[in-house]
């Protein structure tokens, strides 16, 4: 019973991971290319905030309580957007600092292969 709910929640993950536009968008962000789009990315929570108070006022005024899932989409994605800015500044960072050292070791190394050669 255990190993099929695992099952279930790995095809499940697999399944959202590549088809739901929030989880591509993601993924698009955490690449090397990506990341500088991290801090702008912000903003799409600010339409998931709309959706989930419009939403809200709906359920508020006698709307169907199948909404309140809805709210929850909404809300979890503004929380996977939000974060995601600072994670990609972060990561870029460390990107960028790890890029440096290795720039700065080739030229180490190319400078003493010179005076080698010399």
């Amino acid at each position: 019973m255990i190993r099929q709910l695992w099952t279930l929640s790995v095809h499940t993950r697999a399944f959202l991971r590549r088809y739901m536009p929030t989880n591509i968008l993601l993924d698009a962000i955490r690449t090397r290319r990506g990341l500088k789009w991290g801090v702008p990315a912000m903003l799409l929570a600010v339409p998931y905030l709309l959706a989930a108070s419009t939403l809200t006022t709906l359920i508020a005024d006698g709307g169907p309580g199948w909404l309140n899932l809805l709210v929850l989409l909404c809300l979890w994605n503004t929380m996977k957007f939000i974060i995601m800015g600072p994670v990609s500044v972060f990561l870029l960072i460390r990107i960028r600092a790890s890029e440096a050292v290795a720039l700065h070791a080739q030229r180490r190394s190319a400078t003493e292969l010179a005076k080698q050669a010399a």
